[in-house]
């Protein structure tokens, strides 16, 4: 088992405040000065307390940094997120960005188990997590199919899925770009009301419930953002 398994490297109170302000003050700057931000976060997300599940589309490298930067300090101070051990741990100085930005832990995509498990080690220590259920980015900025384990996870852990939508993000900065372009073009992040599995639904019922909830903020906040209707090829 890695050092990586220890919540209390996640838990840390002056870890966070230092986030927080590398993240809310420093790395939010950044972002504003290359894109048109826009945050929407439903009333009943602040009330969230403990562990929980932000469940997200994902599109874009400024989807982690939207989502870190929108949600309410309370909820998101020890926020954490998996990335890939082989491209940000096994390299000192993209470990020590993803670490102090983001609360990030390594995820094994080579085979390894080393650090399995992690995810529901932290949740249970109360510590949330960020998921982005399709697995990896959208190369055309239309959802894929959410993968089940987030469902499972709430499940089994008992706690709640917060939906997010990431909206302009891939327009703003699609795969394969290393930086928005030009024109601070908008991008949005709307936060969802928490959703719980109903007694006895099973991973797979709810993993479509939430999928559905992401997609329809995204549809539904689209031109609120954007200024235009969504494309077809993104209504869903």
């Amino acid at each position: 088992m890695s050092k990586y398994h220890d919540p209390a490297l996640y838990r840390s109170t002056w870890r966070a405040y230092v986030r927080a302000l590398l993240v809310r003050v420093g790395f939010k700057g950044v972002v504003r000065s290359a894109v048109t931000q826009k945050i929407i976060v439903h009333p009943k997300v602040k009330k969230v307390r403990g562990a929980f599940l932000l469940v997200a589309n994902h599109s874009s490298h400024l989807d982690a940094p939207m989502l870190t930067q929108g949600l309410p300090f309370a909820q998101g101070k020890y926020l954490s997120t998996g990335v890939a051990r082989e491209y940000f741990f096994d390299i000192w100085y993209r470990r020590i960005f993803v670490r102090a930005l983001f609360n990030a832990f390594p995820i094994d995509r080579d085979g390894s188990r080393k650090h399995s498990g992690i995810t529901r080690t932290l949740l249970t220590a109360g510590v949330p997590v960020l998921v982005f259920p399709e697995g990896t980015r959208s190369k055309t900025g239309k959802m894929a199919e959410f993968k089940p384990g987030a469902a499972s996870l709430a499940i089994t852990e008992n706690i709640p899925v917060i939906p997010a939508a990431l909206i302009g993000a891939h327009e703003a900065m699609p795969k394969g770009r290393s930086w928005p372009k030009p024109g601070k073009p908008p991008v949005g992040v709307v936060f969802g009301a928490p959703m719980r599995a109903e007694e006895g639904e099973s991973a797979l019922s709810f993993n479509a419930r939430i999928q559905e909830a992401v997609g329809t903020l995204k549809t539904q906040n689209y031109l609120a953002i954007m200024g235009t209707q969504p494309p077809e090829e993104q209504a869903s």
